[in-house]
């Protein structure tokens, strides 16, 4: 018992440390390690099983919209990412440059790849060369490094992993089409695969990705009321086709510009998972990502024929989810703790009195709800406890997203909210970017997008200066 209530006060309460709570489950979890290079870390076998998943269910659905996969190079010559003036300003201050190659100094600098436009724009200046080889649908997986300053795991490292997805159309409605098509598919990835509830919607000009003509976004909020950028899809134009000549012969046999698209998605999400749906022990994983669906726990399981139930169990159940037995020596309460802390779905319970009786007791993660299941039953009823647990997850993150979103019509009122309630804060917004500014200056808040499905105008005035307001803006405190 001493040992399963170490394991439990190992975790610092969110409610008491929101930042060290996060950062205690990471570790117990046994979900990564910090590597020797700060700011860098190494995914442990179950961090990286949740990013396998996620990653195989967003390659599936890539897939089904003509996504082809590549690989760019890691490396960037100076001279490449000079090409596009607004890109690499933006990037600038996190770029790792790399001098010295063997014993010899460099004659032009190299960059470790921060993200992939210029070597796409190089290879497409190759690869198109008329109207028949548009639309280019392409994605990588892979890692980028940003010299962040401070880091955080899974939400900012130096290192991560990610995809990012590359398109060339032959028109500016093509590709503004994939640009808003990629971002609902983000949308709903979250939604029905984490449980994750997002507000989509358009970046202002200042939150941007560099060079894009515009950007969209999905927004998601954590259990402590931050929000966090959970996905981004940018519209380019044909401005970095301009930059390095990407021209295709139309079927009017004249010379146009490409029109571009990029889309990404990182290893971050594994950091919303944690903050969205995790409590004081430990994570608690949505069914349809969850490395392990059930976990099988034996009950005295030295007594005849204990084990082999599990085993049958396991075997049974393997055709319709993700199962394991916990056979080891621990005792039943550490196990149970264990499970806990790793966030998997259902604990299955089987002792010789369940044996008996021809059943078992499944454990929901999500609120240790206790149900008795027959054992010939099994094969019908887990699936549908996993798929009752998902929609349970992704209203109780609903109803506590939609619980912190406060409207605010003046200043004084958005400061007051920012400093008494964590969330979301609706307020209309004029354009100016000097408004945006004061308002992160003074309160810390910034603008989160501008949503497409919420169009109330909650006043006639913009919330920070009193001049005639164009959009609502969700504002909030981010990660």
């Amino acid at each position: 018992m001493a040992q399963e209530k170490k394991l439990v006060e190992a975790i610092t309460s969110m409610d008491e440390d929101f930042a060290q709570w996060y950062t205690d489950v990471v570790k117990k979890a046994d979900l990564m390690e910090y590597s020797s290079l700060r700011g860098c870390m190494i995914f442990k076998p179950l961090g990286y099983a949740l990013w396998e998943n996620m990653r195989n269910e967003l390659d599936r659905r890539f897939k089904e919209q003509g996504v082809e996969n590549v690989y760019m190079p890691l490396l960037i010559p100076e001279s490449l990412l000079q090409k596009e003036k607004d890109h690499v300003e933006g990037f600038a201050p996190e770029v790792a440059w790399i001098t010295q190659g063997g014993l010899n100094e460099l004659q032009e600098r190299i960059c470790v790849r921060p993200t992939s436009e210029t070597l796409f724009c190089e290879f497409y200046k190759n690869d198109i060369e008329s109207w028949r080889d548009l639309p280019r649908l392409y994605n990588q997986w892979c890692s980028v490094v940003r010299w962040e300053k401070e880091t955080r795991p899974f939400l900012r490292s130096r290192e991560f992993l990610w995809q990012e997805g590359h398109t060339a159309h032959a028109t500016a409605e093509d590709a503004l089409e994939w640009t808003i098509m990629i971002l609902n598919l983000y949308g709903d990835f979250l939604e029905d695969f984490l449980a994750i509830p997002v507000i989509r919607g358009q970046k202002t000009d200042k939150e941007k990705f560099a060079g894009a003509e515009a950007t969209y976004s999905v927004e998601s909020l954590m259990h402590d009321g931050q929000a966090l950028q959970a996905g981004t899809s940018h519209y380019f134009g044909d401005g970095f086709a301009k930059a390095f000549g990407i021209q295709y012969t139309d079927r009017d046999n004249q010379l146009k510009y490409v029109h571009q698209t990029s889309w990404g998605v990182t290893t971050r999400m594994i950091g919303a998972v944690i903050m969205v749906h995790g409590d004081d022990s430990g994570l608690v994983l949505p069914p349809r990502l969850a490395p392990t669906q059930v976990m099988v726990i034996p009950i005295q399981q030295r007594k005849e024929g204990i084990l082999d139930a599990a085993a049958k169990i396991k075997e049974e159940l393997s055709a319709v989810a993700r199962v394991k037995v916990d056979d080891s020596d621990k005792s039943p309460g550490w196990k149970f703790s264990e499970q806990e802390m790793r966030g998997i779905p259902i604990r299955i319970e089987i002792g010789p009195r369940d044996l008996a009786a021809n059943q078992c007791v499944a454990v929901r993660r999500d609120t240790r709800e206790k149900t008795i299941i027959s054992l010939d039953e099994l094969t019908t009823e887990i699936p549908k406890l996993l798929e009752t647990i998902q929609h349970d997850m992704f209203e109780r993150a609903k109803a506590h997203r939609d619980s912190h979103i406060n409207d605010a019509r003046d200043y004084e009122e958005f400061k007051e909210i920012v400093k008494t309630k964590p969330g979301y804060i609706r307020g209309m917004w004029c354009g100016d970017r000097a408004c945006e500014d004061k308002i992160k200056e003074e309160t810390g808040a910034t603008s989160r997008c501008i949503p497409f499905e919420d169009h109330d105008r909650i006043s006639e005035t913009c919330v920070c200066c009193g001049k005639p307001a164009e959009h609502l803006v969700y504002w909030g405190r981010a990660y």
